[in-house]
């Protein structure tokens, strides 16, 4: 389906503090990942809320076995492909592997993505001291901060593989803990990847600001995917918390349409996406 800019729904452009609204008045966040214009284009169309350009870009896009091969100059290509297809829809772009190693790095690496690439915020995994620093610096210079816990991508190795986080009580409350500190130190919104569904609650319920979930259950105040998972497109098994939106429809547009319907009813995530 081709985008003409003249059909697409005008509305007001998405924006950090409407997020927020969103959460404080239950209507829950649609966010899906995008690496090219075309793509950008069909959520822009769908009134997607939020554009990630995720480094899962490395696995979809460059066919790499995790995100770790991904570097700064690649985000910040695919940022700027990505920006040219959107309008109204928020941009968040994530920060890479080993950008965030110190302040300096985190703020260079800030910039290009905001300054260069037009992202409005950037993405930034886990939750250590030196991380908790690279929130504080980024938003003091008013780059907003999505923050990234549970399954981190980043740390495949650490943990042994993707593995689902926090069905141990002890973890479970660290997660509670780190969702509490990356707020305290000025994230704006979270990231909540492969938990349980009552640890998804716990932590939705636990902070002021929005959380985003993957695999997170439902009681998050919205919901991501990777776009090429949704259309079941991705090489491989796809995961347990996703959805092929694409069958039994005709276009892309229609998949991305019925992703944002069923974020947004409740109706996605199902039990079969969920955790226990």
């Amino acid at each position: 389906m081709y985008v003409d800019p003249a059909n697409v729904p005008a509305r007001k452009p998405v924006t950090v503090p409407g997020l927020h609204a969103m959460k404080a008045a239950g209507r829950r966040i649609v966010m899906l990942t995008a690496y090219d214009s075309s793509f950008a284009a069909q959520l822009e169309l769908a009134g997607i809320d939020v554009a990630l350009v995720g480094d899962s870009l490395g696995m979809v896009v460059q066919g790499h076995k995790s995100t770790l091969p991904v570097t700064l100059d690649h985000m910040v290509y695919h940022t700027r492909a990505v920006a040219r297809g959107l309008s109204a829809t928020l941009l968040i772009a994530d920060l890479p592997f080993m950008a965030d190693r110190d302040v300096p790095h985190v703020l260079e690496a800030g910039a290009r993505l905001v300054g260069e690439a037009g992202a409005a915020a950037v993405k930034i995994e886990g939750a250590a001291p030196h991380i908790l620093d690279a929130i504080a610096a980024l938003t003091a210079r008013a780059i907003p901060v999505c923050a990234h816990l549970g399954l981190t991508p980043q740390s495949v190795h650490k943990f042994g593989g993707f593995r689902i986080q926090g069905r141990e009580q002890e973890t479970a409350d660290r997660i509670v803990a780190e969702a509490q500190t990356v707020q305290a130190a000025g994230a704006d919104l979270l990231v909540l990847e492969g938990v349980p569904t009552a640890l998804g609650e716990r932590v939705t319920k636990s902070l002021q600001i929005p959380v985003i979930g993957i695999g997170a259950g439902p009681h998050c105040d919205g919901q991501v995917l990777v776009i090429h998972d949704m259309l079941g497109i991705t090489p491989g098994k796809r995961p347990k918390f996703s959805k092929d939106f694409l069958a039994g429809r005709d276009s892309v547009a229609a998949a991305i349409a019925a992703y944002a319907a069923d974020v947004r009813s409740g109706a996605f995530p199902a039990p079969e996406h969920c955790f226990n």
